[in-house]
């Protein structure tokens, strides 16, 4: 007999799943996503909204390595869009107390409204500027140094890939101790463990959601690290040297779409079977959910039952993973 699990002889194994966002969560289901807020004045706010997901999705999402790509494009702009609305609802009356500055009037006169929106969408494509040149080119223009010493093709790639893993890991570690980062991290644990009390069918109390792992394979923080292994791969097919950077550069950032694709779909099969290959793949993933997950407390345990529950299907197979 076989010892590979699917997922009718395991536990349930939900698609439903999540973002910390700044005091909230956000929860994606088959049909609907929620978003839940602990408002400044300690009450939760919870908004809820339809989605193309599950059985209504569109063929490009649920086909096999097209879907991932996809998927991914679809969860970080929603990101984004959530979390500048989360980050909104922390703006108190106390705040707007505060005397702006000329520059701050000018821009409020310009901008109306549409003020934060256009500072938060500032602020993610500098973000974003800052993530690639980080996390690709500073690694690519360090190891191509070694072409002098006489290092091939091999050494290069390997050397490039163990300098993106650790700029991504010495990364994620250092923001664990902002404050506010800490906190995200804690609600991202809550959410995991919430997740994982559904996935054993106990109810979503506090007290069951407090016993449970706060690491799950099906993670954003997992995916992003395979995405990384395999582009390590990759790379060592790719030109390279000082003379090739910007075509490497170039044929990295052309693969990002069909690398991604390929991480997703391991990442289905990881959430879907447990055997010895899948808790392999995941191993590197829950390790490093070790930094960017952290126990919540009940507060916050609160805010994922109260964006799960809006989510969760009245037929449990519709959700099933």
């Amino acid at each position: 007999m076989s010892k590979k699990k699917n997922i009718s002889e395991t536990q349930h194994k939900t698609s439903i799943g999540g973002q910390a966002l700044t005091e909230g969560i956000m929860m994606r289901g088959p049909g609907l996503a929620s978003m839940a807020c602990r408002l400044p004045d300690g009450t939760v706010d919870i908004e809820t909204w339809e989605i193309k997901t599950g059985k209504n999705a569109p063929w490009y999402m649920k086909a096999p390595f097209i879907r991932g790509c996809i998927n991914f494009g679809v969860a970080f702009v929603d990101g984004i869009k959530c979390n500048m609305k989360a980050s909104e609802k922390q703006i108190t009356d106390d705040d707007d107390d505060e005397e702006p500055t000329a520059f701050e009037k000018w821009l409020t006169e310009k901008l109306g409204d549409k003020l934060v929106p256009v500072i938060m969408i500032a602020a993610t494509v500098i973000g974003v500027v800052i993530a690639v040149c980080l996390f690709k080119f500073l690694p690519m223009l360090l190891s191509n140094l070694l072409e002098g010493f006489g290092v091939g093709r091999i050494g290069i790639s390997a050397s490039e890939g163990v300098l993106k893993i650790l700029l991504l890991v010495g990364y994620m570690w250092a923001i664990s101790f902002m404050p506010d980062i800490a906190t995200t991290f804690r609600y991202h644990g809550a959410e995991h463990k919430t997740i994982a009390c559904y996935e054993k069918g106990l109810p979503l109390t506090v007290e069951n959601i407090r016993e449970q792992t706060r690491f799950h394979p099906r993670c954003g923080t997992s995916f992003l690290l395979i995405v990384v292994l395999i582009n390590i791969l990759v790379n060592m097919f790719l030109p390279y040297g000082k003379g090739n950077m910007l075509l490497r550069f170039g044929l990295q950032m052309l693969l990002l779409a069909p690398i991604a694709s390929i991480s997703y779909e391991i990442i289905r099969i990881a959430g879907r079977y447990d055997n010895a290959f899948t808790r392999f793949i995941s191993a590197p993933g829950l390790w490093l959910q070790r930094i960017t997950t952290k126990e919540p407390n009940d507060k916050q345990i609160e805010v994922a039952i109260a964006a799960m529950e809006k989510v969760i299907p009245e037929n449990r197979e519709d959700d099933r993973w």
